[in-house]
């Protein structure tokens, strides 16, 4: 047990070559603030009294994951899920912020989106309500 309660913070970390670049995409695709803001690291959250973050660091190595992955390249290590309540609506709103439709779609109620350094993340609709 790590002793955590619901005041301790928690997020995910992604790598990026220009962190404060890929914050900006995130806070817009996301209507999240930027939190932390220094030169190797960078931090969006929702605002208010939230504890959950998505935060940036520099990787000056970055390369660019592959979708779907292939052997000899860089692989997909993770991705993010954002539920929706409108799909084609967000896909557009992805688009337009700066995300790309990956060409390789394996559902027909999920929509992979890649980020603009190439991270892979899927938009859905909770189908069980």
């Amino acid at each position: 047990m790590l002793g955590r309660n619901s005041s301790h913070f928690w997020g995910v970390v992604l790598d990026a070559p220009e962190p404060l670049e890929l914050a900006r995409f995130y806070a817009a695709l996301m209507r999240w603030e930027i939190v932390k803001d220094e030169p190797d690291f960078v931090g969006v959250a929702p605002g208010g009294n939230h504890v959950e973050y998505l935060a940036f660091q520099r990787s000056a190595d970055y390369e660019r994951p592959t979708w779907p992955n292939e052997a000899g390249h860089q692989q997909m290590m993770m991705h993010l899920d954002i539920e929706v309540p409108d799909l084609p609506r967000a896909v557009a709103a992805a688009v337009a912020a700066g995300a790309t439709e990956a060409s390789f779609q394996p559902q027909d109620t999920v929509r992979v989106m890649l980020d603009p350094v190439g991270h892979p993340f899927c938009l859905y609709v909770d189908s069980s309500v």
